[in-house]
């Protein structure tokens, strides 16, 4: 990348207003404000920014397919929506599509590296799809193999154990090196939906598989389910392998356990923020040293880029902390959060969380090249004086002209490269309409909810809880 805005995101580098970015060999050999070269293929930046890809750290991939058909819905309406009535109907073929078109999303977006968090596994078929449809998009992704159990029938996995040990089969089969583009990971029912026993076998799972953790935690207000946060401690299941994603309505103490033991928070603004799970959980990471990462969540309600998770989570923690001031009668005198910032979040913080701070995250020499180039002629970004605050407030997926993925060119000139993009239509239009006729024809896609079922859940969760506590003392 030649004659860039250089946001290297790697303080030893720093930020070139104008410099060369080289990759050799998939890797970032040299960043300096000119590099000499006699056989490289240039890729003009001049005026642009040149940055490292964002990094999601929470993503349900699969949905692609069913995009913002939760518009309306409440996080419980997407729970009886999504997971009970349409979930089931997946086949692998809807699940391959909504991996491999929501990946390509991704690119298309400048997000290199996703943590796919797939729960739609109702086979080991749809567990090979969904794996399949992150390879064929060629990008870089944590591959969480979810564990929860598919509503209704026929069910494939005769039990809990059954998934656990498919699970195992993709490691070994699939996945049984970590130096490729997609590494293993492990996506944890909900604490509470199931008996504790599980709960633990679920965590020890990962920890023989080596695998990355991610999971639901605090977002159900007034009721048990993505709770125990507590109970995990007291069984030594907490560590800092582990992506907690949302975590909106934990209380100080809780958030202390996942501070001390090093784990990860996950946060999406705009799920957290229109389906009423509550604020994101800024001033609770930053008060503990905990660095925030950012996440798009559900395709079935958000959008697929990290532009607008930026831009929504900046609007809402400065409007808490100007809500203080402006409540004492006063105006800022100077904003606390900066763009800069935010967009740490979305790249450095992502890829330490994912255990991958040493490959990718920032524009560091000997780093894995995942590099977008984001500017181009378009009006909203004509003329650009200030290159990193256009990158939060300005940009959209149509600005990202170049995206590299371990040094190979994944989007050349604003284009993806080397997709057949009426077959990627013609697979997310055929999956929408197979999943979503399948889904009517037994029932309607967002079922009533039973009496009193919000009170029947919350019973269980908490007798599934309180299982921690006799395993723990017998």
């Amino acid at each position: 990348m030649r004659a860039g805005h250089v946001l290297s995101m790697d303080a030893n580098v720093g930020e070139l207003e104008r410099g060369d970015v080289l990759v050799e060999d998939g890797r970032i050999a040299h960043v300096a404000p000119h590099i000499e070269t006699t056989d490289a293929d240039v890729i003009d930046a001049s005026g642009d920014v040149v940055m490292p890809g964002f990094v999601d750290t929470h993503r349900h991939t699969w949905q692609t397919a069913l995009r913002a058909i939760c518009a309306d819905w409440t996080l419980m309406e997407y729970f009886r929506g999504i997971r009970q009535a349409i979930s089931p109907r997946y086949t692998p073929e809807d699940v391959y599509a909504g991996n491999y078109v929501g990946a390509l999303e991704a690119l298309n977006a400048g997000v290199t590296t996703i943590l796919d968090f797939s729960h739609c596994m109702n086979s080991p078929r749809h567990a090979d799809a969904a794996f399949e449809g992150l390879c064929d998009a060629g990008i870089r992704a944590v591959f969480g193999y979810g564990y929860f159990p598919t509503a209704g029938e026929p069910r494939e996995f005769a039990g809990h154990v059954d998934r656990i040990e498919d699970a195992r089969r993709i490691r070994s089969d699939h996945l049984s090196s970590d130096d490729g583009l997609v590494t293993m990971g492990i996506a944890l029912t909900e604490v509470g939906l199931l008996p504790f026993e599980l709960t633990k076998a679920e965590v020890e799972s990962a920890r023989e598989l080596d695998a990355l953790v991610v999971t639901h935690t605090g977002c159900t207000w007034g009721g048990s389910i993505t709770g125990g946060l507590h109970e995990l401690h007291m069984h030594g299941l907490l560590d800092s392998h582990q992506v907690h994603v949302h975590c909106n309505c934990l209380d100080d103490a809780e958030f202390d356990l996942l501070a001390d033991a090093g784990a990860k928070v996950s946060m999406s603004p705009e799920t957290e923020l229109n389906m009423g799970m509550g604020h994101p959980v800024v001033h609770q990471c930053l008060s503990r040293g905990m660095k925030p990462t950012l996440s798009c969540d559900v395709i079935s309600l958000n959008a697929g880029d990290m532009f607008a998770q930026m831009r929504l989570v900046t609007a809402f923690t400065r409007c808490m902390e100007n809500d203080v001031v402006n409540a004492e009668g006063r105006m800022p005198e100077r904003l606390a959060l900066r763009a800069r910032d935010v967009i740490a979040w979305g790249t450095t913080n992502g890829a330490e969380a994912l255990g991958l701070g040493s490959r990718t995250g920032s524009l560091t020499p000997g780093k894995r090249a995942d590099v977008i180039v984001v500017g181009g002629e378009a009006l909203n970004m004509t003329p650009r004086p200030e290159a990193v605050g256009s990158i939060v407030f300005q940009a959209n997926p149509a600005n990202v002209r170049h995206v590299l993925v371990d040094g190979r060119a994944v989007k050349r000139d604003g284009e993806l490269v080397g997709v057949d993009m009426p077959r990627v239509r013609r697979l997310a239009e055929e999956s929408r309409e197979r999943v979503l006729s399948s889904a009517r024809a037994h029932g309607p896609l967002l079922p009533d909810a039973p009496p009193e079922f919000a009170e029947q859940l919350d019973a269980f969760g908490k007798a599934n809880i309180a299982r921690a506590h006799e395993l723990a003392h017998s």
